[in-house]
């Protein structure tokens, strides 16, 4: 019997604004799509955040026993500047100022984007398509578009005629707005002359003279809107109709508005049951921004080398602190919080180190079944990582008792407890085995407390118990526990 005949998920879904029970379309399989990014610089900080959220949703539906097809894009087309109609495309503009081919700027930061995520320890995505892999697609779906009523060609250009759809359908239900607020709140500028309404969005553009980037089509020369390749790839490879489409939060208006609208209008039904939004990182109580110098890229982050953290943190233990927040809630980095996160790494990785050598007993006086169940509320409530990482610390409180010897635990559910603390710290929550924000210099911290440690029980033996008592407590003021034991000293990072 699989997991998720048992547990009973429920997913915050945005366009409802409610918790709602998971109910895949077919049984034991689900399919996810996920907007993945656009490939002109290297990935920051905000993306990564959204991929790990949405890798935790992979990892936990996988644990449940869920056969999973997870689509995420990779946008190398058709993306211009500022989410805009006009300008020049992303890559075609990196690609000028570097003086290289689109294809190298694409190459470079696809080949960015991977190696960041697997140190991240994200999962691969079951497919991953490109936008310009997928542009005849797109033209297809254009033209069915047009045939339904829904869009028409203006000069070379096609675009959605968003109040024909308002006519039958809501355009802006995902996002709250009503298209009355849209048009009072527009102004008609003269790039948009061509469109029928200022709402109108593009579906195909004529490329200008310039621009690099462009395919043949039955209306010009030119290159698909951003909007589209999300409806063509996650059509293309989940269905018509599929179960949860995730995002950052900037994308819910107006990309994913504008999928929900290009999807009915295709194929005459609402194409997503789930929609998922990641929030945004903050950085030092900031917006984070490349133009204020207020922004931090994950190698900066790893290496130290910034002004603005100024500490080395590992990816394991940087994924570790995103995860103690809900990916719903915005999150502030800052180098405070981020100590504050290594040191709870660490006394998660300390405790689960030292289940093998928990004293064993007839019977258990710690209620696993119980802990487990929590564990899994926690994820079951829209995949509450934070709260399941403090049903994690239980766990250590009593992996300490036990050491203690103020609970017991049999050689059976210490088994268990092992296989479960590996399934939701490695398997679920996706942080590496064995890899501290220590690194290296692991072997350096030890030997420099086994030092400390001698010293201290020279000065017990001396009778000089002010220096004993000064070494013990300034390592527990720096977060490493002495516990002395009839087998001599050991320590513990809290």
């Amino acid at each position: 019997m699989a997991l998720f005949e048992d547990q009973q998920l429920r997913i915050y879904n945005t366009i409802s604004g409610e918790k709602e029970v998971f109910n895949p379309i077919n049984d034991s399989h689900v399919g996810m799509y996920v907007c993945g990014p656009t490939v002109y610089s290297n990935v920051h900080l905000g993306n990564c955040r959204t991929f790990i959220s949405f890798d935790l949703v992979f990892r936990y539906l996988k644990h449940l026993g869920y056969k999973v097809r997870y689509v995420r894009n990779i946008t190398d087309a058709g993306h211009l500047e500022n989410d805009a109609e006009t300008g020049e495309d992303r890559i075609a503009k990196k690609a000028r100022l570097e003086q290289i081919e689109p294809m190298e700027v694409v190459q470079k930061y696809t080949v960015d984007f991977h190696n960041i995520l697997e140190k991240f320890n994200n999962l691969p995505p079951s497919i991953e398509p490109t936008a310009t892999g997928h542009i005849v697609e797109q033209i297809e779906i254009i033209k069915t578009i047009i045939d339904n009523g829904y869009a028409y060609e203006a000069n070379g250009s096609v675009y959605f005629d968003v109040l024909k759809y308002n006519e039958e359908k809501h355009y802006g239900k995902l996002s709250g707005r009503a298209i009355e607020d849209m048009i009072a709140n527009t102004r008609e500028l003269a790039a948009q002359s061509d469109k029928k309404s200022p709402q109108d969005f593009a579906l195909w553009k004529k490329a200008e003279p310039q621009h690099i980037m462009r395919w043949p089509s039955p209306w010009s020369d030119g290159f698909p809107g951003w909007h589209l390749e999300c409806t063509v790839m996650s059509t293309k490879y989940l269905g018509e109709k599929f179960d949860i489409h995730g995002g950052g939060m900037d994308l819910k208006f107006p990309h994913h508005e504008c999928e929900i609208a290009q999807g009915e209008a295709a194929c005459g039904k609402d194409p997503v049951n789930y929609w998922m939004h990641a929030n945004m990182l903050t950085l030092n109580g900031k917006k984070m921004a490349k133009s204020t110098g207020n922004n931090i890229l994950p190698e900066e982050l790893f290496s130290g080398q910034n002004e603005v953290i100024g500490k080395a943190f590992s990816p394991n233990v940087a994924r570790f602190f995103m995860l103690q927040a809900h990916y719903r809630s915005i999150l502030d980095f800052s180098k405070e919080a981020l100590s504050a996160s290594e040191k709870g790494f660490n006394r998660l990785m300390d405790a689960y180190a030292s289940i093998d050598e928990l004293p064993e007993a007839k019977e258990s006086t710690f209620n696993l079944s119980e802990w487990k169940q929590s564990c899994y509320d926690a994820m079951n409530d829209d995949f509450n990582s934070p709260i399941l990482i403090a049903r994690l610390f239980d766990a250590v409180k009593s992996i300490n008792a036990i050491k203690e010897e103020t609970l017991k635990i049999s050689s059976e559910d210490k088994l268990e407890l092992k296989q479960a603390l590996h399934d939701f710290l490695f398997n679920i929550l996706g942080l590496r085995d064995g890899d501290t924000n220590l690194d290296d210099d692991s072997d350096k911290l030890s030997g420099t407390v086994e030092l400390l440690i001698k010293l201290r029980a020279e000065a017990r033996n001396n009778r000089d118990f002010a220096t004993s008592d000064k070494i013990r407590d300034e390592l527990q003021e720096l977060g490493i526990q002495l516990k002395d034991g009839k087998d001599g000293t050991t320590f513990s990072i809290q």
